[in-house]
C-alpha cells in the first residue's frame, strides 16, 4: 500500500536537506500515517484505513461517515 492518507490525501513530498555549508541534498518528508481500524455503527462493521494524524482529527470533528463521504468524492477513498 502507498503513503497516502485515505481521509485527507496528503503524501510523499521531496524537499532538501541543507547542511551547515548549504550543500543540498534531496530527501522525501513522510506523512505521519497510522493504520487504525474505525467503527461505522451505521452499517455495523469496522473498517481498517490508513490515516495521518490529520485525517484521525478529521475524522473526530466530521464523524467517520461524513469523512468517508468527502474522501470519496475526492478521490482519496475507493469503497
Amino acid at each position: 500500500m502507498s503513503r497516502i492518507c485515505q481521509i485527507t490525501g496528503k503524501k510523499v513530498i521531496s524537499g532538501n536537506n541543507v547542511s551547515h555549508s548549504h550543500a543540498k541534498t534531496r530527501r522525501k518528508f513522510h506523512p505521519n500515517l497510522q493504520t487504525k481500524k474505525f467503527y461505522i455503527p451505521e452499517e455495523d462493521r469496522w473498517i481498517t484505513l490508513m490515516v495521518s494524524a490529520a485525517g484521525i482529527r478529521t475524522i473526530n470533528k466530521k464523524g467517520i461517515k461524513a469523512a468517508l463521504k468527502d474522501a470519496a468524492e475526492k478521490g482519496f477513498y475507493k469503497a
